[in-house]
């Protein structure tokens, strides 16, 4: 009894944060653009930044989506600013990976509009990739196959390995549902060696670390927003422990998510990117340093 009143407190005021973030989302006018992105080479590595944590990767000359969301709100939560990409503008997509359950990283009629395009387009539905406990949620989507991995865990699919990596969250959908896991993942095509690391949401951990160490991936795809006030940081990141995580992961590139588009925390909108470039400026790494704008692509090779 003592231990579910513990929790009525923090649940009441969890809930009273969401509603004052709810409120403030309705008020801004929504910005931004959608753009077809960029199509690249089959010995080119492309990313494009949807919004938020979404990503188009082009890699191996196959097409991956990573956490998905278009939707323009999550139940009552409005997003900032438009996806740089919508479905109409994708090309047909290989495979789509989720990192976790969360309403910002799963959205299910995202997940159901991109299986039905591809179908269209191709004739074959994706993929999709999701932490161990999250199947049934993606089960009836439309997908050809639903593939749960846990940390560490690799599977080969088109060509491509795809390896699930830890991080520092939680994945529960709603409340109770404390069984799903929660992780990032590396892309490497062995045939170029382009290899991409996407943390999931994640606070500073020294997994980065041996990640890096074990998978050694070329561009780091990580997040610094929701990181105030100090409390959120036990799961989220700052800009200032996400440029510790991208060097200490190893990766040449890094292109920073999770900002500008829903308001999650109590932080300033425009701040992240602003502290991330001052102390990316500060250690002398800003030109490995690529902020993206929505429908942006950063191209190599």
């Amino acid at each position: 009894m003592l231990k579910e009143e513990t929790r009525r407190p923090v649940r009441r005021q969890k809930l009273k944060q969401l509603w004052r973030l709810v409120h403030e989302s309705q008020t801004a006018p929504l910005t931004g653009t959608p753009r077809a992105p960029d199509k690249v080479a089959a010995n080119e590595l492309g990313v494009t930044f949807i919004g938020h944590s979404s990503f188009l990767l082009q890699i191996g000359g196959k097409n991956l989506l990573v956490d998905p969301v278009l939707a323009t709100r999550l139940i009552v939560l409005r997003r900032q600013r438009r996806a740089g990409v919508t479905i109409a503008q994708m090309p047909a997509i290989d495979i789509v990976l989720v990192t976790h359950a969360h309403m910002d990283h799963m959205n299910l009629p995202t997940l159901r509009r991109v299986a039905r395009a591809t179908r269209r387009l191709s004739g074959i539905a994706p993929v999709v990739v999701v932490p161990r406990g999250c199947e049934d949620l993606v089960a009836g989507l439309g997908f050809s196959r639903v593939v749960a991995l846990e940390w560490w865990q690799e599977t080969e699919l088109a060509g491509l390995h795809v390896t699930m990596t830890p991080c520092q969250h939680w994945g529960a959908r709603m409340f109770s549902d404390t069984h799903r896991l929660y992780g990032g993942y590396v892309v490497r095509d062995p045939a170029s060696g382009f290899s991409v690391y996407h943390s999931g949401d994640t606070a500073y951990f020294p997994g980065f670390r041996e990640i890096g160490e074990r998978l050694r991936p070329a561009v780091a795809l990580l997040p610094i927003g929701a990181y105030f006030p100090d409390s959120y940081r036990g799961v989220h990141t700052s800009p200032e422990e996400a440029v510790r995580a991208f060097v200490e992961c190893g990766a040449k590139w890094m292109v920073p998510m999770h900002f500008g588009t829903f308001r999650l925390g109590r932080e300033p909108m425009a701040e992240p990117p602003l502290r991330l470039m001052a102390e990316a400026r500060r250690l002398g790494i800003e030109d490995r340093v690529r902020i993206l704008a929505e429908g942006e692509t950063m191209r190599l090779g």
